[in-house]
């Protein structure tokens, strides 16, 4: 049942869609040409345009999985990823033949950079692991060790930590009394 207009359900909607396109733009924000050229450098054969779209899908990819982790509603992910989708069918620098593509080339970064931050155990940090995704999808030969790693690992964490910073900015900040664990708080 769609909600009537005007309504307190409507409005609730509304602004919810409107944060999630104030996030969707913090998520699409162009790399910065200094980080871009660097990936170019260290990992994709000098192709500065790969390097780019690597640098976008790894920022959103690690946005949608930052707001799955800390938006305070389990909505949240969900809506940034409809409106992600929609403004990915409508960006001019993807060719319409190729939306499929880039829609499934994006696919394969969300899950391999989901696996690389949930997977516990093992010698290798998530940090790495997401590190390694970096520079992986950037280049098939890449190596992914050593100094072009540890600025890769810098460069996500930058990533998180901005989007972490944006989605207290628009949707607000958990708070509890200090006395109050987490679990034991229940919705009406």
């Amino acid at each position: 049942m769609l909600p009537l207009p005007f309504t307190p359900e409507w409005r609730s909607a509304r602004e919810r869609q409107k944060r999630a396109r104030v996030m969707v733009d913090v998520l699409q924000h162009e790399p910065d040409g200094a980080d871009a050229q660097w990936l170019a450098d260290a990992a994709a054969n000098g192709d500065l345009d790969h390097a780019r779209w690597e640098l976008r899908y790894a920022r959103a990819a690690i946005g949608l999985l930052v707001a799955q982790r800390d938006a305070l509603d389990d909505r949240t992910a969900a809506e940034l990823s409809a409106v992600l989708l929609e403004r990915m069918r409508q960006d001019p620098r993807i060719a319409t033949d190729r939306a499929d593509l880039a829609e499934r080339q994006f696919n394969e970064r969300l899950l391999a950079y989901r696996e690389a931050m949930q997977l516990r155990g093992g010698t290798v940090k998530s940090a790495d692991r997401m590190g390694r995704c970096l520079l992986a999808f950037a280049s098939d030969g890449a190596r992914t060790a050593g100094s072009p790693l540890a600025y890769a690992i810098e460069l996500l964490e930058r990533y998180a930590e901005e989007v972490a910073a944006a989605l207290r900015a628009t949707y607000g900040e958990a708070s509890l009394p200090e006395d109050v664990k987490p679990s034991v708080v229940r919705r009406p």
